[in-house]
């Protein structure tokens, strides 16, 4: 006798997979007259239907490891930062020394391809340089 239709309508009614749906042997005449979820529903009480347990291991879940794109830092480019801020407090005061008249403009756009060139340390080193041009 085939009672794959029933065991399929178990399986769907007990919402498990039909390979554990199991049958009493000795009450497989009302299981097969059984039609209507509900009468697969009262022999699962009854004991008429049994489910058998899962079988194998559970699965450690594991943690994501990833980096998202929102977790990523993008490293800043600090030399980039250090040399504006001393080219603009170079180039600042060699305009003060052009507009007070202590540099002439060719010896001004030199020191402004110098300051360009990072010839010049800091502030000290440009005063020092400048010291001998200055008149």
């Amino acid at each position: 006798m085939n009672l794959s239709k029933k065991k399929s309508l178990a399986a769907k009614v007990l919402r498990i997979g039909e390979g554990r749906v199991v049958f009493l042997k000795s009450r497989l005449n009302e299981i097969r007259d059984a039609i209507t979820k509900q009468d697969i529903r009262d022999l699962n009480e009854d004991g008429a239907i049994l489910i058998r347990e899962i079988k194998g291991r559970r699965k450690s879940v594991k943690s994501s490891k990833r980096r998202g794109p929102g977790k990523i830092r993008k490293k800043t480019n600090t030399r980039k930062r250090t040399y504006m801020i001393l080219t603009r407090k170079l180039r600042r005061h060699v305009f003060g020394l052009k507009t007070q008249g202590k540099v002439s403009s060719e010896d001004y756009s030199d020191l402004r391809k110098k300051i360009r060139n990072r010839f010049f340390k800091s502030k000290a080193h440009l005063k020092e340089y400048s010291g001998g041009i200055t008149r």
